[in-house]
């Protein structure tokens, strides 16, 4: 097993990243990787970090790498922000972590999310640290394209591309890997529209599998408002809980190591330092949460949208294969009982409703003002502004 496993059909990115990871000699102190929804930038940030930190490149069994896939490896920071941008105040913080030493990895790496999140004059707190990194740090920066990212950064960095793989590539994964049922492979890769973690959930993850029929229940209920909005609420629910059971599960080793050294010597140097990191490790594992609750509403919303995509193909008479293939009856139905319009309408609620959640409403609100869209298409249709 490796940490590069998981990248499939970025045989080139792979190349690049790992060459870079054997020879920390010729290390480049400043990365970009972009590619769009579903391509894996995040999961090739983080496989890139656990082969810098791990002896062997990137075994993906050592302490090193299952801390780093695990977001809880001491010297790796996930950066990221909860607000529609990064604020200086951000950036401060991560330029301060990034001049420490590494406390017993082999680097100090600062992952950036959402690096595209930067107005110019954040951006040019950060510079610097890019041009001018110590030699023990790195900085991966994360975005949806080149394009998005301001030209001072991205000029001062060494740029990864990533593509979406193919539905066959995923499929064929999920059987060599996991052991997957060939035609359960491919309907779970049709639905994640080949996003590997979300194929993966869905044949392997009887939650992920109860909660995508919650998301599917939603047009069943949208037959009135308030039908529709007690489905959307029970999706924030699931979400909410979802996201705190991950990050539990997954800061549950590093919280007991880091609470054992604290405990084991409270007065030595070692364990004011654990306390210290105890205190951040919590505070991090919150905002992981709050962001793991967003990332699980989005995906909700995404799986949403290839439903009423798959009813506008249907309504259009467009020869393209359904994502929802295994649903067609559902697609059908919904087909035959609402026009092109309406679906247009409910397409153009689900966008807005992905929009305010980035921009940080309230779930419930967000999800709420949907559902009635939903459940009242013609009204919604009839508001929208002339072209």
């Amino acid at each position: 097993m490796s940490v590069w496993d998981e990248l499939v059909g970025q045989e080139q990115a792979v190349e690049t990243l790992s060459a870079a990871a054997a020879r920390p000699d010729a290390m480049t102190h400043a990365w970009l990787i972009t590619g769009p929804p579903g391509s894996g930038r995040s999961v090739a940030a983080r496989a890139f970090a656990a082969a810098l930190q791990c002896p062997d490149g990137g075994c993906g069994e050592c302490r090193d790498c299952r801390l780093v896939a695990a977001q809880s490896h001491p010297d790796v920071l996930d950066a990221a922000t909860q607000k529609v941008l990064i604020s200086i105040d951000d950036v401060r913080q991560w330029v301060s972590r990034s001049m420490r030493a590494p406390s017993g990895g082999r680097w100090r790496i600062i992952i950036v999310e959402d690096a595209d999140r930067m107005l110019e004059r954040t951006g040019n707190v950060l510079l610097k640290s890019l041009e001018e990194a110590p030699e023990h740090t790195v900085w991966i920066l994360v975005a949806p394209s080149p394009r998005d990212v301001l030209v001072t950064i991205r000029s001062r960095c060494r740029q990864v591309g990533l593509r979406i793989p193919s539905v066959e590539a995923v499929a064929q994964l999920l059987v060599d890997r996991d052991g997957s049922d060939p035609s359960e492979a491919w309907l779970a890769a049709l639905a994640a529209q080949s996003h590997i973690g979300v194929a993966r959930r869905l044949v392997n993850d009887p939650e992920a599998i109860a909660r995508r029929r919650q998301v599917l229940a939603i047009p069943e209920a949208a037959t009135s408002v308030a039908r529709a909005v007690a489905a959307a609420g029970v999706l924030a629910s699931i979400a909410k809980a979802e996201a705190e059971a991950v990050v539990r599960g997954r800061d549950a080793e590093e919280r007991a190591r880091l609470a054992a050294e604290a405990g084991d010597n409270p007065r030595g140097r070692m364990g004011i330092y654990a306390r210290a990191r105890l205190k951040e490790f919590d505070e991090e594992s919150a905002k992981r949460a709050r962001r793991g609750q967003a990332d699980t509403l989005d995906q909700a919303l995404i799986d949403l949208l290839a439903f009423y995509r798959d009813v506008l193909t249907v309504q259009m008479g467009a020869d393209v294969s359904l994502v929802n293939a295994a649903e067609t009856e559902l697609i059908a139905e919904q087909a035959h009982t609402s026009t092109i319009d309406q679906t247009m309408a409910r397409l153009r609620g689900i966008e807005q409703a992905r929009e305010r959640l980035a921009g940080n409403v309230a779930p419930a609100l967000a999800l709420e003002a949907m559902a009635v869209i939903l459940a009242l298409p013609d009204l919604a249709a009839e508001t929208q502004p002339a072209a």
